[in-house]
């Protein structure tokens, strides 16, 4: 507990110091032809009707299953305009909260805005998943981006004509040293200078099993908590709603895996 405490504070400290390291000078230019044409040369990736339904993933058009993912995204946009925050950290107190698959459905329902560019990275680098939401296993893992291996070219697919995905297909080595570098803060800054994404969404691991999100997350805009109904406590809610306002802007909470009845809701028995 002392470590964490220890932690955070640094991280407070740190926070502001953080956000003037992000210098345009060690941005590369955007390259000719534009963020457009870049996006369209990106690989493209299908979601087929089976794996949306296998992996609940409910936005890909717009429906009663889609309402309360599109209500999140609608204060979302909101908020993040009011502010202008431009990245988003998606978490939860422990694992299998169900962040990952709010994290693909709310940046699916984005993407359905046709004049709203989005790139959702998973930096879930212990036990990434966001590939087996999407049913996509690609050749190498957005890591190896953050570590200079390949290009983020090279690495990043496209779904439809405004959503793109960083993928991993394996863990990283050293995920917390590798999400508190000055590297990956640099990488991740020339990404957005060259594909000039309106959101960046990422996938981040859950509060209470590492520190890989206490280095991170004061370079982020604002954060999402995700619980569980089933499983999440009111005092692991409670600890991680206050170490996400030390560590970046907190705009709200999830209660995901929430069974209503068809009285409350008019949607029946969906598992939201």
């Amino acid at each position: 507990m002392e470590r964490l405490e220890a932690a955070l504070e640094k991280a407070r400290q740190s926070r502001e110091s953080v956000q003037a390291e992000q210098k345009p000078d060690v941005v590369r230019p955007v390259p000719s032809g534009g963020p457009a044409e870049l996006w369209h040369q990106l690989k493209e990736i299908k979601i087929s009707s089976r794996a949306a339904r296998n992996n609940r993933i409910t936005t890909l058009s717009n429906n009663k299953h889609s309402s309360p993912f599109d209500l999140l995204r609608s204060r979302v946009l909101r908020l993040m305009r009011e502010n202008e925050w431009k990245t988003l950290a998606i978490t939860s107190p422990n694992t299998a909260c169900g962040k990952t698959t709010v994290c693909a459905n709310l940046a699916i329902s984005l993407s359905r805005q046709p004049d709203t560019r989005v790139l959702v990275i998973d930096l879930d680098l212990r036990r990434p998943s966001l590939h087996r939401i999407l049913s996509y296993r690609p050749n190498h893992s957005f890591h190896e981006v953050l570590e200079g291996k390949i290009r983020a070219e090279d690495q990043l697919v496209r779904f439809g004509d405004n959503l793109a995905f960083g993928l991993n297909n394996k863990p990283a080595r050293n995920p917390a040293e590798l999400l508190q570098s000055n590297q990956t803060r640099t990488k991740l800054e020339q990404i957005r200078a060259t594909f000039k994404p309106d959101i960046v969404i990422f996938d981040m691991p859950p509060m209470l099993v590492s520190d890989d999100n206490v280095g991170f997350l004061p370079s982020v805009d604002a954060g999402l908590l995700v619980s569980a109904a089933d499983s999440t406590t009111v005092s692991q809610l409670d600890t991680c709603e206050k170490e996400l306002a030390e560590l970046t802007n907190p705009i709200g909470v999830v209660l995901n895996k929430c069974r209503y009845s068809s009285e409350d809701t008019g949607y029946g028995n969906e598992y939201y």
